[in-house]
């Protein structure tokens, strides 16, 4: 296995846990007011909001991260571009 790909797994599982952890201890109503999206406050548990702002940060992040692979359609063939020298 990739060392890089254990080390975000294990980061992921951290970030999970602590999502959990404050999903668990803060159980009080919270309300979030956005006046230029939302006519009215919204008034959810603490748990449900931090489960949103993770998701949208995920979804943020993935989104961002996206599309980074490697550029062009050759598969290895050298004849795909001629070099200067054949010119």
């Amino acid at each position: 296995m990739n060392a890089k790909l254990l080390l975000k797994t294990v980061f992921l599982m951290i970030v999970l846990l602590l999502l959990v952890l404050m999903g668990m201890n803060n159980r009080g109503s919270v309300s979030f007011a956005l006046p230029p999206l939302l006519p009215k406050a919204v008034s959810q548990p603490a748990a449900i909001m931090y489960f949103a702002f993770f998701a949208a940060g995920v979804l943020t992040g993935t989104i961002l991260t996206a599309g980074g692979g490697k550029r062009g359609g050759s598969s290895g063939s050298g004849a795909s571009k001629p070099s200067k020298s054949d010119k």
